[in-house]
C-alpha cells in the first residue's frame, strides 16, 4: 500500500514537470535525483564493491525498469490524464506474469490467471474509447500515449523477471541505487540534446524533486525488496492498486474528472 501510494503520486508529479522539462529530461532528472539520494546511503553501508562487481546487469535493469518507462510515461502525460496512464500501468502484472511463465517457468495458478484476465479486461474497457491516433489541438494523439504506456509496462514485466533471474541475493539497496545511476547515465546524452530552452519554473523543479526522492528513490528500495521476498510476478501486482491513488490525486490536485 505504501509503494502504491508513492507510485500513484509519481503520475501527478510527472504531469506537472513534463510540461516544462519535456519527457526525456523529466525522466533523466527524476533518476538523477534518485541516484543522488541513494548512492551516498549505499556507500555509507559499504556496498560499493558489490555494485562494481555487478554494475553491467544493474545498469541494464536501470534502463529497462526506469529510464525507458519513465520517459514513456512522461510523454504519455502530455496528452492523457494521470488517471488513464495509471490505469494502463495496471497491465504490468499481466505482462509480468507472462514473462515469468515463459522465462522463469513460474506458471500462474487458475485463480491468478482469472484475476489477471479480469484485471486486463477492466483496463481495456476503461481505455478503449480514449485510444485515438487523431492529433488534438496540441498536435499530440492519445493513441501514441497509450502505446507508450504499454511499452513501459512490457519493460517493467521483463525487468522484474530479469532482476529475479540475474540479481537474486544482491542487497536491495545495490539494485535500487545502481539501477537509478545506470538510468541516469543512459539518458544523459539524449537529455543534453533535448534540454528545454526555457528554464523550468520552481514548481516544476519541486515536482521532479519529489518524484525523484520519494516516488523513485524510496519506492524502488521497497519494490526490489518485494521482488526478493515474494517474487516478481506477485510484487508487480502492486500496480493494480496504484490507479486508486493516482485517480484520487488527479481529481484533488489537477481537477481531473472521474468518469
Amino acid at each position: 500500500m505504501l509503494l502504491a501510494s508513492l507510485w500513484g503520486a509519481s503520475f501527478l508529479f510527472m504531469r506537472i514537470s513534463t510540461v516544462e522539462f519535456g519527457p526525456v529530461a523529466t525522466a533523466a532528472v527524476r533518476v538523477s535525483i534518485a541516484s543522488v539520494f541513494l548512492m551516498p546511503i549505499l556507500l555509507y553501508k559499504g556496498l560499493g564493491s558489490q555494485l562494481r562487481q555487478h554494475w553491467k546487469r544493474v545498469f541494464f535493469v536501470g534502463l529497462l525498469n526506469s529510464g525507458i518507462p519513465f520517459a514513456c510515461y512522461a510523454f504519455a502525460l502530455l496528452s492523457i490524464t494521470t488517471g488513464l496512464s495509471s490505469l494502463l500501468n495496471a497491465t504490468v502484472p499481466m505482462f509480468g506474469a507472462l514473462v515469468a511463465w515463459v522465462w522463469l517457468r513460474d506458471r500462474p495458478t487458475l485463480s491468478r490467471t482469472l484475476g489477471l484476465v479480469i484485471g486486463f479486461a477492466g483496463v481495456a474497457m476503461l481505455a478503449w474509447d480514449k485510444a485515438s491516433f487523431k492529433p488534438d489541438a496540441s498536435g499530440l494523439s492519445s493513441g501514441w500515449a497509450i502505446l507508450a504506456c504499454l511499452l513501459a509496462c512490457v519493460c517493467y514485466g521483463i525487468s522484474a523477471s530479469y532482476t529475479k533471474r540475474h540479481l537474486a541475493g544482491l542487497p536491495t539497496l545495490v539494485t535500487a541505487a545502481g539501477s537509478q545511476l545506470g538510468a541516469a547515465l543512459g539518458l544523459a546524452l539524449p537529455t543534453w540534446w533535448l534540454w528545454p530552452a526555457q528554464t523550468p519554473s520552481r514548481s516544476a523543479w519541486l515536482a521532479v524533486l519529489a518524484v525523484g526522492v520519494f516516488c523513485t528513490g524510496l519506492a524502488y528500495v521497497l519494490f526490489f525488496s518485494l521482488i526478493e521476498k515474494i517474487g516478481p510476478a506477485r510484487a508487480i501486482t502492486v500496480t493494480f492498486v496504484v490507479p486508486v491513488f493516482a485517480v484520487v490525486y488527479g481529481a484533488l490536485f489537477l481537477s481531473e474528472t472521474v468518469t
